[in-house]
């Protein structure tokens, strides 16, 4: 649409196939760092010198998320180059501050646009942006708008109120995570699994049997403990220990008890050394969960890694001496 500062690009407010497939694959893991619109000013209804202008980041699922909830506004959409990320991770590594939103101010001449100098930033981005440093720079006053997308039409209709400001982690958000969880921890995996087949290659004799066997009973481990720590770590995290690390440890235990149920005849070390692996895996995607959490912090994330990892990996290092050991036992899984 035509302005002062020239033609701003309209957004749709509603999703396309398109989009809906590009949410499935960053929801999935999949090229989720090329996920990214364009930094710049775009129009949602038909915004005048009066409207608001929204600010948000250059992931293009937030982006969506924002765009979709201004439906049946008329609003300028500011969006800052964030390099991909989202608004709250981008405000805690520092590439959404005040430099950069007012960067694409200037960029796009925004006081030709709009005849008051108000910004609504997301709150979750309040620990990047300076409101000082942003009036400054720019000469645009910062204000602070609702945790969720969803709220932004009743924040422009009522204001702020304590509901909005509210960070919540429900069922449905930690499920939501879920799936890239489990994709991002195939790579790890994939490679755990290929030790665990040479390591399957040691034992007394040599058969093909045996050895698909005492591999089976690691591969049964590994899932068990991607299971518990992808899956059952985020449904469950209201009702484990506050240190993750024991939380994914703990479920791991418990995963690794099914694992003779599968496996009856396999020799107790090797379903040992499987039990323990599956608690370690459990409490690494654990402590890996922290940083899709909404209230760790990186003080505390550092703190139980330096305890938590060196546990870790002696445990690791015990599961697979005793998963070798298991190969000359005797039994088969």
């Amino acid at each position: 649409m035509p302005t002062a500062a020239g033609r701003i690009p309209r957004v749709r407010t509603s999703p396309t196939a398109w989009d809906r497939l590009g949410t499935c694959r960053a929801r999935l893991g999949l090229d989720r760092n090329q996920y990214i619109v364009n930094p710049g000013l775009f129009a949602v209804g038909l915004p005048d010198a009066g409207s608001p202008v929204v600010v948000t980041a250059n992931y293009k699922l937030t982006f969506d998320t924002v765009r979709f909830a201004l439906a049946g506004r008329d609003v300028w959409l500011l969006v800052v180059d964030t390099r991909g990320i989202n608004v709250w991770c981008a405000g805690g590594k520092g590439t959404f501050n005040a430099a950069g939103v007012s960067e694409q101010v200037r960029k796009t001449g925004l006081e030709r646009v709009v005849s008051h100098r108000q910004l609504i930033l997301p709150q979750l981005g309040a620990n990047g942006v300076r409101a000082l440093d942003l009036r400054r720079t720019c000469g645009f006053e910062a204000v602070f708008g609702p945790v969720r997308a969803e709220d932004l039409p009743r924040y422009l209709d009522q204001g702020i109120d304590e509901a909005m400001r509210e960070v919540t982690f429900t069922l449905r958000e930690r499920a939501t995570v879920i799936p890239v969880e489990l994709v991002l921890g195939w790579k790890p995996i994939l490679g755990a699994l290929a030790v665990a087949a040479v390591l399957s290659l040691f034992g007394y004799g040599f058969s093909l049997g045996a050895v698909w066997s005492r591999w089976l009973v690691a591969a049964g481990g590994t899932i068990m403990g991607l299971f518990c720590g992808a899956v059952l770590f985020p449904l469950l995290l209201p009702w484990l220990p506050r240190a993750f690390s024991l939380g994914g440890a703990g479920l791991g235990l418990a995963g690794a008890q099914v694992l003779p149920l599968f496996f009856p005849h396999a020799p107790w070390p090797a379903l040992a050394g499987a039990g323990m692996w599956t608690a370690v895996l459990s409490s690494w995607l654990g402590l890996n969960f922290t940083g899709s959490t909404p209230y760790t912090s990186p003080s505390g994330v550092e703190r139980e890694m330096r305890r938590a990892i060196p546990v870790l990996a002696a445990c690791t290092l015990l599961a697979l001496v005793l998963f070798v050991a298991g190969g000359f036992a005797g039994g088969s899984a």
